[in-house]
């Protein structure tokens, strides 16, 4: 792989695995439904929400070919936007104070609902693509790559390994956080966690701004 091309996967790469260490509602989601079902039916929720992520990530993939296509100017107004929503949720992780990490901490239930795969995948799938910040996040994602220099195989290859981190992520989170202990370890840990990941997101954000008006 090409040195240039090596650094804008690595980027997008951080990036995307630092915001899933945020906790979100998706996040939240999968506690509780690892808690309460059993994991066979918890593993349709990761894959709803993987599908989700997958479904916007192919519309970025088709919408970065086309505003490639219209002109320059787009592109930097593009890459201004998608920097300045990165520096957007740097400082909504910042700001957030510890009782706001309280809903991760969620206690066990002893009457679990029936559910069905099927059924925990829509929910899933409805938790991802009903969050406008998805698809905001991942249209800033790809202003990184929008560049003529980046073919739409190394784009494709991107989005299939970010969509897999999804999954793997999410199911991390039910054979790990499902347990007591180790959720409420995480629970303590998550408001440094977020404070981290806000830096860097910030740091990435401000770098793709200062890139795309460097080019003006």
């Amino acid at each position: 792989m090409d040195i240039s091309l090596l650094g804008v996967f690595l980027t997008v790469a951080v990036a995307h695995f630092l915001a899933l260490l945020s906790p979100g509602p998706d996040f939240v989601l999968v506690v509780k439904s690892a808690i309460k079902n059993d994991s066979k039916n918890v593993i349709g929720i990761a894959l709803g929400i993987a599908s989700a992520n997958a479904l916007y990530i192919a519309l970025c993939l088709v919408g970065v070919g086309s505003i490639l296509a219209t002109s320059v100017t787009t592109m930097i107004i593009l890459k201004v936007i998608g920097g300045v929503f990165l520096i957007y949720l740097a400082l909504q992780a910042l700001r957030a104070s510890k009782s706001s990490y309280s809903n991760l901490d969620i206690q066990e239930d002893t009457n679990p609902t029936e559910t069905t795969f099927i059924k925990e995948f829509f929910i899933g799938f409805l938790s991802g693509a009903l969050n406008p910040k998805n698809l905001l996040f991942y249209l800033s994602l790809f202003t990184v790559v929008l560049t003529p220099d980046v073919g739409f195989a190394f784009k494709l290859g991107l989005g299939i390994w970010m969509t897999s981190v999804v999954f793997l992520w999410d199911l991390s989170i039910i054979f790990l956080l499902s347990r007591p202990k180790v959720r409420s370890k995480f629970t303590k840990a998550a408001f440094y966690i977020d404070k981290v990941t806000g830096v860097i997101l910030g740091v990435i954000g401000i770098a793709i701004v200062k890139s795309a008006l460097s080019k003006q």
